[in-house]
Parts: C-alpha cells; sequence; structure tokens
C-alpha cells in the first residue's frame, strides 16, 4: 500500500471555512431571517393550495459571474411587482453543477472559472451574493448537490430541488428531510416517477444520519421530515411529461395521490432547447385547472443560449446549459400573469 508524505497530504487537502465562521463573517440581518422565513411560508401555501399564485423559479442554469447575477436579479425584483398578484417570482442561483463526466462543476467550486478550484473563496462570494439577492427581496432557490454544503445555506435559501440523476441517493433524501425549506425531487432521467416518489416519502419522514455540524465536525443528525417535499416533472431522454394528459397517465400509475408538482419547462420537457420553453409553461398554464400544478422552473439569463468558458465570454450568457434571454422571459412571464387573471375570473365565476 502506497502512504502519502505529510507534504503530499497537504497537496491533497485543503481546509475550508467552517460553516459558523462563514455564518459569522456574512451574517443575515434580523430583517432578512424575517423576510427569508415569509418567502418559505409563501412557498409551502403555493404548494398546499391555500395561496392560488403559480410559482415560477427563474433564473441562470447556473450562476458564474456576480455582476450579470445581480442584474438579472434587479429585473426580477422589478418584474415582481408587476406579477404580485398571480404570480410569485423565486430566483434560480445555484452553484452547484452535477457532470455527467467531468467539466466546471460551478461556482461554489471554480469561482473564478480557471480550474483554480478556490472554493475557500467559492463559499464567501457564494454566501455574499445570496445575501445581495435576498436584500433585493426575493427568494432564492438551489440545488441540493453537495450536503455537505447546505450548512453553509440553510438559512439563506427559500426552496431546494434535487436533481434527476440524485433523487434516488439516499443521502440526498436524508439531507432533504433536515432542511427548513420546501424541497422538489424530480423524476429520474428515464422519466421514471417512482423514484421521486420514493424519495418523497423518505424526506417526509424523520431520519437519524451521519453529516455536519455547523462546527465543521462529524455528528449524528436527527431530522423531523420535510412537510412540503414534492414532485418535480422534468421530462425524460424519451420525451417531455407535462401535459395533461401526461399527468393523468402518472396519476393512473401512481399507488398513492401524487403530491405537489412543480414542472421543469427545460431539459426533457423542451427537448434541451431553451426556446422552447415558452410553449411549455403557455401549456402548462392552459391546462392548469385540470392538473392543479403548482409552480414552474425556467432557465432564463441576460442573454439567450449558452457559451463556453473563455477568456472572452458574453456577458449574462449561461456557461452551462442554454437559457431563455430576459426580453422573452419578462414577455413570457407578463403574458402568463394576463391569462392567470382569465383563468382565476373563470375559475370564480
Amino acid at each position: 500500500m502506497t502512504h502519502l508524505h505529510t507534504s503530499e497530504q497537504q497537496q491533497a487537502e485543503t481546509l475550508l471555512t467552517l460553516p459558523h465562521q462563514l455564518k459569522a463573517q456574512l451574517p443575515l440581518s434580523n430583517a432578512l431571517q424575517i423576510q427569508i422565513s415569509q418567502h418559505r411560508q409563501t412557498i409551502q401555501n403555493i404548494l398546499d393550495g391555500t395561496d392560488h399564485r403559480l410559482m415560477v423559479i427563474t433564473g441562470p442554469c447556473s450562476i458564474h459571474d456576480e455582476q450579470s447575477a445581480l442584474e438579472y436579479a434587479e429585473k426580477l425584483k422589478k418584474l415582481q411587482d408587476q406579477v404580485a398578484d398571480q404570480i410569485f417570482l423565486v430566483m434560480r442561483a445555484y452553484i452547484e453543477k452535477p457532470r455527467t463526466t467531468v467539466g466546471w462543476k460551478g461556482f461554489l467550486y471554480d469561482p473564478n472559472l480557471d480550474d483554480s478550484s478556490d472554493m475557500n473563496q467559492g463559499l464567501e462570494r457564494s454566501r455574499a451574493l445570496y445575501i445581495k439577492i435576498a436584500e433585493l427581496g426575493l427568494p432564492i432557490a438551489s440545488e441540493i448537490l453537495n450536503p455537505m454544503a447546505t450548512a453553509y445555506f440553510d438559512d439563506v435559501l427559500a426552496w431546494g430541488a434535487i436533481g434527476a440523476r440524485t433523487s434516488e441517493s439516499q443521502i440526498h433524501r436524508e439531507i432533504s428531510s433536515h432542511m427548513p425549506y420546501s424541497i422538489g425531487f424530480k423524476n429520474g432521467t428515464d422519466g421514471s416517477i417512482q423514484i421521486a416518489l420514493d424519495a418523497i416519502q423518505s424526506a417526509s419522514h424523520s431520519h437519524q444520519f451521519m453529516g455536519m455540524s455547523q462546527h465543521g465536525l462529524p455528528c449524528m443528525i436527527h431530522s423531523q421530515g420535510n412537510p412540503k417535499a414534492h414532485l418535480i416533472l422534468r421530462g425524460a431522454n424519451s420525451g417531455p411529461n407535462f401535459s395533461l394528459t401526461e399527468i393523468n397517465q402518472i396519476k393512473a400509475k401512481s399507488k398513492t395521490e401524487l403530491p405537489a408538482l412543480v414542472i421543469d419547462c427545460s431539459h426533457g420537457n423542451s427537448s434541451k432547447n431553451p426556446l422552447l420553453q415558452p410553449n411549455v409553461l403557455e401549456q402548462i398554464v392552459a391546462e392548469r385547472l385540470h392538473t392543479h400544478v403548482r409552480g414552474v422552473m425556467l432557465e432564463s439569463h441576460l442573454v439567450d443560449g449558452n457559451q463556453k468558458i473563455s477568456e472572452n465570454m458574453t456577458y449574462g450568457q449561461s456557461v452551462t446549459d442554454g437559457c431563455l434571454g430576459w426580453e422573452k422571459t419578462e414577455q413570457l412571464l407578463l403574458n402568463v400573469a394576463e391569462s392567470l387573471a382569465r383563468l382565476n375570473l373563470k375559475r370564480s365565476a
């Protein structure tokens, strides 16, 4: 067996700032704590149907630049003020990206986009960005990818997602049962709904599992269960699953009543073409009286499409999955708000 010498071990390991240290360095004000708690409650109310509005989780596929993310957030806050009666906007602010093989893992891991992998800087800049977005008055959504990262951001997020590749993971189900915000589980990439339904059942229950304390020590975590774990339909490699027909087929196959539904307008539901997301969302809204969909997800940035990481990048364009540009996003959501207003009038008539 080969043993690493001390110098080699030091090169292979870099100590990270502890969660409680980062939170002390970048604390939430009392006002922000109250705001985030209220946003979480609003999302729970939407998921259980006591708030009639449609939750729209929209933002870049992944954050790679603070300036463009904050510009997007500012535009989103102005739009929220215009559509508040019909839509509750949540900013998608993903700082981790799952990779099928290799590639850029996200702002948390490599904030300088140069393979320097300065994770301490990534942690600090990510939390600072989240606080700035929250100070604009927006709720924040992110994906739970590395369970160890949750302790750094569990006080600032209003909604979380478990991706198609990790919905089956026991570790992700356990950590979701401990998070203080609503979490959605995506169906598998092969279209399997049962994977997500099993995950929701697991996350809804209490667990005792090994985790990391706020002081960075291994500990036994006693979770209470997540009361608003829900289902995200994201389509499959074989095609979409967002229509009334497909949702009814899913309901017919399910052994239990389906939990609250959120639809991802990207990925398999738009055949991985970001410019088709408006078509998906418009159909969801048109069928909402029958499907009772509570929320949707959009991949959206300042500029259409995506680009590779380089020295000469387009400002406000995604470096991971392609996104819908801001102008199209804004017009889409204004149109959706009008459609929802008409539907609500029909419902109350």
